[in-house]
């Protein structure tokens, strides 16, 4: 990022971001309950460790480079009482595929995953896009994953993974700051309803339904009035009640590379309870995204707030 060569500080940073809600939040939970602690892979900085690494240095561990060895950590300290939060970039979580299944999932311990730059990252490169992370967590049996559309929702989220669940819990939230996002309230359901329309139904997590709402205004606009769905979880899936919710056919739109969302899994279930229903879906394709800025990179593959409305429009032509 950009930064005075003089002072050394940081230039632009006006707003608070999803790593340092994180941060912040870590540190009421620390303060509340001794057994929480933090576990990041040489990141501190990055994930908004470092007040919590300066406060409670003997509950911060930092493993260097070694997401595995991090992951496996954590199913130890959960084994022995702690509350461990593994907070590693999205990118990374990748290498320790292996022991979130086997030394976390399949022993159904209490470790919650902060995965940070979930979803597009902008500048930080094409190697760095969190486009992956629920296509291989979906997989594991009892793995719940979370997906704030704000920091105040990141907040809330994070809360009640430490304090509520009693199993491994993700939540995936984007790099940077609030942008101009609306703050949803946030509930405990796995379903909120923030649109309600007969025409077609788009579906949506994450900070995902900022660039949806703003497409279901420009629908409106023309005519066509949607039903806007947001999953608070996108594992487990909460079929019934999005089925309850439908109307016409279905648009999934989705920050996740095909075939690493939930897709094909969403769209097979619905079809079993509504064999007439059409599901398509907006993601990023399949291949490897390039860098770029976020704001081009959703132009690009039509997942701005115009992109979803002409691909919404096609949907709703189909039914018709």
């Amino acid at each position: 990022g950009k930064f005075d060569p003089d002072s050394g500080e940081v230039v632009g940073k006006s707003s608070k971001t999803f790593s340092d809600t994180f941060g912040d939040t870590m540190l009421e939970l620390a303060a509340q309950n001794e057994r929480v602690c933090a576990i990041t892979a040489a990141m501190p900085g990055g994930t908004g460790l470092l007040e919590f690494k300066e406060k409670y240095p003997e509950r911060l561990f930092d493993v260097g480079i070694a997401e595995e060895h991090a992951v496996s950590m954590a199913g130890g300290l959960a084994k022995q009482g702690m509350v461990p939060v593994v907070a590693l970039y999205s990118t990374f979580l990748q290498r320790s595929f292996d022991q979130i299944l086997q030394d976390i999932a399949m022993l159904h311990l209490h470790v919650v995953l902060a995965i940070d730059r979930a979803g597009l990252v902008g500048e930080d490169g094409e190697t760095h896009h969190g486009v992956f992370d629920i296509g291989f967590l979906r997989q594991m049996p009892g793995m719940k994953i979370m997906c704030p559309s704000s920091c105040a929702e990141l907040s809330n989220m994070l809360r009640s993974a430490v304090n509520r669940h009693d199993g491994p819990v993700a939540i995936r939230y984007p790099r940077g700051g609030d942008r101009d996002y609306d703050d949803y309230l946030w509930t405990e359901s796995y379903l909120c309803c923030h649109r309600e329309g007969d025409d077609l139904t788009i579906i949506t997590y994450g900070t995902m339904i900022h660039n949806v709402m703003k497409a279901a205004d420009i629908l409106a606009e023309k005519g066509i009035e949607c039903t806007v769905l947001r999953l608070m979880c996108v594992a487990p899936l909460c079929v019934n009640s999005i089925c309850d919710a439908i109307e016409g056919n279905v648009l999934i739109v989705e920050e996740a590379v095909s075939g690493s969302g939930i897709h094909e899994a969403l769209a097979w279930e619905l079809m079993q309870k509504k064999p007439d229903l059409k599901v398509s879906c907006l993601d990023l394709g399949n291949h490897f995204v390039t860098h770029g800025s976020i704001d081009a990179l959703y132009h690009a593959h039509g997942l701005d707030a115009e992109g979803i409305a002409r691909k919404a429009m096609e949907v709703q032509k189909r039914e018709n």
